[in-house]
């Protein structure tokens, strides 16, 4: 991706709704290139090819009509999937403002098998206190190492919407965040890829049931987006599909069983999730 990137392509990992229950779950990409997202236009798709070439995003599907290359099929035929399937979810610690900043960087590893998509359910223990982060997410385009502030953005396919679902007990105690952010379902991405990089100004945002809370903005974070890249990919080679989250600069709140969430970003647009409650487990002796 480059900063010449004007047209704000949109990319879709999707299902067709009428997919029979009885196959291997299907999955297909689309994309839209209407500028806005809610016209008419804006819901109409085309078939696509993977763009995440090698990556487990291409878990085959089974052709059907109405689904191959070059058609064009409805939002309303289909349901969200994560827009990617990544090999490594990595999340910014302390990057907001001055003060985080004043750190050396340093990032986290939210598990992969965390990662669910628009509509999905957020399993929330019914006695922990849980609270959603809105993030923009930077979504990898190809296999990278050692990136530089100027090559950083060569390696970005696009940006979509991270929620960094977070336990405030079990981060208090665990001082490597495993079983504070890698639980399953505690990192809904989506509902798609955007190509365009959004503004310095783009708000960061949390709503529950509606009610917005806080909201702070993409220039907020303490380090930016390449300087983010720069540091992830001296740490590991990125793949294809990967998400770095960059960071939460706006409020939180706890959330529980039956709560809707919406996590947005200026520019990308808003990822929904429900809220349910599941037991609470604890090791064996």
């Amino acid at each position: 991706m480059t900063s010449a990137s004007r047209t704000p392509l949109r990319i879709a990992r999707v299902r067709p709704l009428d997919a029979p229950a009885d196959r291997e779950p299907e999955a297909f990409f689309v994309a839209c290139d209407a500028d806005n997202f809610e016209a008419p236009e804006g819901r109409r798709w085309t078939v696509t090819t993977t763009p995440f070439p090698a990556s487990p995003s291409n878990a085959a599907s089974p052709g059907r009509p109405g689904w191959e290359e070059g058609d064009v099929v409805d939002q309303s035929s289909f349901a969200f999937l994560s827009p990617c399937v990544p090999a490594n979810v990595l999340g910014m610690a302390h990057n907001t403002g001055a003060a985080g900043r004043a750190l050396p960087p340093q990032a986290f590893h939210k598990a992969a098998t965390s990662v669910i998509g628009q509509g999905d359910a957020i399993e929330v223990p019914a006695d922990s206190r849980v609270e959603p982060e809105a993030e923009l997410a930077i979504v990898v385009g190809r296999r990278a190492r050692g990136l530089t502030l100027d090559s950083a953005m060569d390696a970005v396919l696009g940006f979509t919407i991270g929620n960094d679902v977070t336990d405030r007990a079990a981060q208090a105690t665990d001082e490597l965040w495993i079983s504070a952010k890698s639980a399953d379902t505690f990192s809904p991405l989506g509902p798609w890829i955007v190509t365009r990089r959004p503004g310095a100004d783009a708000e960061v945002r949390v709503a529950i049931d509606g009610e917005p809370l806080p909201a702070g903005r993409i220039a907020d974070l303490g380090w930016g987006l390449e300087e983010i890249l720069v540091y992830a990919s001296s740490l590991m080679t990125l793949h294809p599909g990967d998400a770095i989250l960059s960071g939460f600069p706006g409020a939180a709140a706890p959330i529980v069983a039956g709560n809707v969430v919406e996590c947005s970003v200026g520019g990308i647009g808003t990822l929904r999730n429900r809220v349910i409650a599941v037991p609470v487990s604890s090791p064996s002796a």
